[in-house]
């Protein structure tokens, strides 16, 4: 199997398969949100409180899954290919059974969970329907997160494209057919939503672990697992932890904010947030593909001790993503009344939609950084300044002056979205400033 050296692959090679990915993905939630607000408006802020815990539940996958994916590129960068069948074995198994544990939480301990988030009982019925079925098979995402990271850092973008597309397909055809097709007749709604995304899942998994097996120079199996590799196991947790920490925190912080959101018993504000979501993430979506493509190349260059070539790639990457992502999220504004349309026809939502939009456009200077040189920070083995800046800034700023700006200062919505801005804001500033000072550098996993 010809070898791929990802230091000699163009940005846009190794990222447009990354860019449809994200888009899809992120397609994958939201058409759901849209073919249910078509089916019964009420439920979107259900399917929206429901996504929301189980996307913060499924970050847990990213604690080993992220940094298998670091270990990945920098071994192979370094031609140390002797270990990738015990860190692709152990991450595999570990997250199998960290995901069959928070789904016996979540079975358990639904009621709770939604009352603590102080979800409307309205929505009640439908963010437990959903969070039952998809939450009983998180096994599925999490398997799914550790061959994305397999493919990506072997240079192969292509197959997560592939398996996001699989979903998607699948997906829409089987919400059409709960909602609107042959089975309606059983009045499933946001319960046939969550059994279709849950199908579509479970196939695109048997997709990836096709493509591993035919694709991919490596084995997981069990053999590797005895004697137990616990060097491994301890390299993944000592560089997930602080790598998943930052997104953890992050997520926290946005169900802190949520349940401020929730607090206000609106149908309104509730739908705005979730609608407003669903666009402003599309501004972000050519970063998020050229910050995941620019870690792979990191990753690698830093693995093979090329420090001077890793820094130059991410300069080069976050300038070109700041223009085309800010560009987005003005475009996305000017047409918000369009976009938002879509959702819905209330004129109070759309003109509260336009209001938080404006404001995406500042926010996403500050994503943008963050999303580009954390992202490469975390590939150079720089894991822990990332968690510590996150955490205090997100509490700190975002939290904080979101409370204030929102239910002291009564500004509502539009206080929550500033208050966000300015967290995305100072925090890429730093990233930016300790990226040009080269603190990250000589934090490589490998040993020298």
């Amino acid at each position: 199997m010809a070898e791929t050296d990802v230091r000699k692959m163009s940005l846009f090679k190794l990222g447009w398969p990354i860019f449809v990915q994200c888009l899809l993905s992120l397609c994958l939630g939201y058409v759901d949100t849209l073919m249910i607000s078509n089916y019964n408006e009420k439920s979107v802020g259900g399917l929206g409180n429901a996504n929301q815990i189980l996307g913060f539940l499924t970050l847990a996958f990213t604690v080993i899954s992220s940094a298998a994916g670091v270990m990945i590129a920098q071994y192979i960068g370094a031609k140390l290919k002797e270990k990738l069948n015990e860190i692709y074995t152990v991450s595999i198994f570990f997250n199998l059974v960290l995901s069959g544990v928070i789904s016996f939480i979540l079975f358990i301990g639904c009621d709770v969970i939604l009352k603590f988030m102080k979800v409307p009982l309205v929505m009640v019925p439908d963010a437990k329907a959903y969070i039952e079925i998809v939450g009983g098979f998180m096994f599925v995402q999490a398997m799914i997160d550790v061959f994305s990271q397999i493919f990506r850092n072997n240079g192969k973008t292509k197959f997560g494209m592939v398996i996001a597309l699989s979903m998607n397909i699948i997906n829409i055809a089987g919400n059409y057919v709960f909602l609107y097709g042959p089975l309606k007749h059983l009045n499933l709604g946001v319960r046939g939503v969550a059994l279709s995304t849950t199908f579509s899942r479970i196939i695109a998994l048997v997709v990836a672990i096709i493509l591993f097996k035919y694709k991919i120079e490596g084995k997981i199996s069990v053999k590797y697992l005895w004697p137990f590799p616990k060097e491994i196991l301890f390299k993944l947790l000592k560089l997930g932890v602080p790598t998943a920490g930052e997104n953890i925190s992050y997520n926290i912080a946005q169900i802190i904010i949520l349940m401020m959101v929730n607090s206000f018993d609106s149908v309104v504000i509730t739908n705005t947030k979730n609608f407003a979501t669903i666009v402003s993430n599309f501004a972000y979506l050519y970063s998020v593909s050229a910050a995941v493509a620019t870690s792979i190349i990191v990753g690698h260059a830093v693995g093979a001790g090329e420090y001077d070539f890793a820094y130059g790639r991410v300069i080069k990457s976050l300038k070109k993503s700041l223009v085309i992502s800010v560009a987005i999220a003005f475009v996305s504004w000017i047409v918000s009344p369009i976009t938002i349309g879509l959702f819905t026809n209330s004129n109070e939502i759309i003109r509260l939609s336009q209001k938080v939009l404006a404001i995406c456009i500042f926010l996403e200077v500050g994503r943008t950084a963050n999303l580009v040189v954390i992202n490469s920070m975390r590939a150079a083995g720089d894991v822990k300044f990332p968690t510590y800046l996150g955490m205090a800034s997100m509490w700190g700023v975002a939290v904080l002056f979101g409370y204030i700006f929102a239910i002291v200062l009564d500004m509502g919505l539009v206080g929550l979205w500033i208050a966000m801005a300015m967290d995305e804001l100072l925090r890429g500033a730093v990233v930016c400033i300790r990226w040009k000072k080269g603190s990250w550098r000589g934090k490589r996993v490998i040993e020298e």
